[in-house]
């Protein structure tokens, strides 16, 4: 909590000393499960006594775009200005921080003056756990499954899985039509590395939510937390 503390201090000491004052610099949105791209507006005012000119602004993320409103630049004291994120959630689901970057006229280039953060969560109208089922070379080939529960106010029937790979059986059981699945995944071979995509597909309304990935894996050992011998 101190560390969160001395954080938030030193963004407010930042955007003081900058001239710009934001109310709010981290927005938390609930996104519908139809939208495609969360808007989210943060406005400020210049609080200072000169001018202040915004010379660059960023995203960190591709999938983020940022704009001013009506393009301008410098503001006068008193001014106020809107700084609008547009974020395309394409196959993002659950929560994301996405976040857009400000430098103003002095700040060097490894120092913008303002870093506002979008909190986006995302519902998972199907959800998968695991996505990934994973089995070490030489592991006994034992099934293992991918539960599959639809999050929605309508049922969401799976359709269909097919495979990437011949290396991986699977079979789809319905425990409860259009609202909870398992997706039981066997390795025919354990004795090599290999990956299989599981792609099922649903009858959901909405498009992004109409096909979903399931990964199967068989790789080496991990070697983490292994000693060395001397």
């Amino acid at each position: 909590m101190r560390i969160a503390c001395g954080i938030w201090l030193a963004l407010a000491v930042i955007v003081q000393a900058a001239g710009l004052d934001f109310p709010e610099v981290r927005k938390e949105v609930h996104a519908a499960p139809d939208v495609t791209v969360v808007t989210t507006d943060f406005e400020f005012t210049n609080k200072s006594d000169k001018p202040v000119s915004v010379v660059k602004y960023d995203a960190a993320c591709s999938c983020m775009a940022v704009s001013i409103k009506g393009s301008k630049l410098r503001y006068a004291p008193g001014e106020s200005g809107v700084v609008r994120t547009e974020f395309n959630m394409g196959n993002f689901s659950g929560e994301v921080d996405k976040t857009a970057t400000l430098w103003l006229e002095g700040d060097p280039e490894n120092m913008p003056s303002l870093v506002l953060t979008v909190h986006v969560i995302i519902p998972e109208l199907v959800s998968l756990e695991p996505k990934t089922v994973k089995w070490e070379i030489n592991e006994a080939p034992t099934p293992k499954t991918v539960h599959i529960k639809i999050n929605h106010t309508e049922p969401i029937h799976v359709l269909s899985v097919t495979s990437t790979s011949e290396l991986f059986a699977h079979q789809l059981k319905t425990l409860e039509d259009g609202k909870s699945y398992e997706l039981v995944i066997t390795p025919l071979d354990v004795k090599a590395s290999s990956l299989g995509i599981m792609r099922l597909v649903t009858d959901c309304g909405i498009k992004r939510f109409q096909t979903q990935m399931a990964f199967a894996q068989v790789a080496k050992p991990s070697v983490a937390g292994t000693t060395k011998k001397p």
